[in-house]
């Protein structure tokens, strides 16, 4: 009895080890991409410059990209999953007469530390007036719970330790003209994710939860992403944020403009016939 307490004790022991090896308790990593890192690659870069207000040939014309990952290296999104989130981006722009076509670019063109010079360049290549700029920042972590997993097997009773895994996703677009440089305005999105697992099991975890992680931090930024375009047309308005052109045979709202004038000028002529047959129904009655 004794010896099978022992070997009970020791296989705890030798799996909790285990354990450990295949993935540390506590382990932490964190993914990021600095959007300020990449406008800005030398510290002498960042000093203020001039403020300029934009001026907007509408339609404008629109690139979406991530910023390349921290440091430059291939630890973030991949970028059939960065094409993807974009996608959901670009739902947010397509609601708007005054926005033309939607280019997605790959954050490899974006890489070489250029700043806005690389920026100006790709404009260029993808002939796009406006940058959204996708900047994330993903930490996943794993603790090892004190609830544990037991299991009972033909030679007795094994325990792995369960793992709280944990994923917090925080994604920024930043809308930037790139002409003068100016930001026009910007709109977060953050999603915190949980599960269990046990330890052998971690890294499948973590990579699941940590795509499933951006695609609900997308769709949050999305969300407030709506409203900050519907501001920002209103703040061009109110506001003066920037100066606005129309390219050649864009009309824009006029269109609307027209159908509301016409709308108006009907109702004013119904309304006096409307009056008109009133009055003679009551005098009949």
């Amino acid at each position: 009895m004794k010896l099978k307490l022992t070997l009970v004790i020791v296989s705890i022991l030798l799996m909790t080890a285990c354990s450990s090896l295949l993935y540390p308790s506590g382990n932490k990593n964190t993914v990021s991409s600095s959007l300020l890192d990449f406008l800005y690659p030398k510290e002498g870069s960042r000093a203020e410059h001039v403020a300029e207000i934009p001026t907007l040939t509408l339609p404008v014309k629109v690139g979406l990209a991530f910023v390349p990952s921290k440091n430059w290296a291939r630890d973030g999104i991949s970028n059939s999953d960065q094409i993807a989130l974009l996608e959901k981006v670009k739902t947010s722009f397509l609601q708007y007469d005054y926005i033309d076509n939607i280019e997605l670019i790959p954050s490899n063109y974006l890489e070489g530390g250029g700043g806005f010079t690389t920026l100006e360049q790709v404009s260029r290549l993808y002939d796009v007036d406006i940058m959204a700029l996708v900047s994330y920042d993903q930490v996943t972590q794993s603790m090892e719970n004190n609830a544990a997993l037991f299991y009972w097997t033909i030679v007795g009773m094994y325990i792995i330790p369960g793992n709280e895994n944990s994923v917090q996703t925080f994604v920024d677009t930043a809308v930037f003209d790139v002409k003068s440089k100016k930001m026009l305005f910007r709109a977060p999105g953050i999603n915190k994710l949980k599960k269990r697992s046990t330890a052998v099991g971690i890294e499948s975890t973590l990579a699941e939860k940590s795509l499933e992680g951006f695609t609900f931090a997308v769709e949050d930024m999305t969300t407030n992403l709506d409203a900050e375009l519907g501001r920002f047309k209103t703040r061009v308005k109110e506001e003066k944020v920037a100066k606005v052109e129309r390219r050649e045979g864009y009309s824009g709202g006029v269109m609307w403009l027209s159908l509301f004038v016409l709308v108006g000028v009907f109702c004013i002529r119904r309304v006096p016939s409307a009056l008109l047959s009133l009055r003679n129904s009551s005098f009949t009655r």
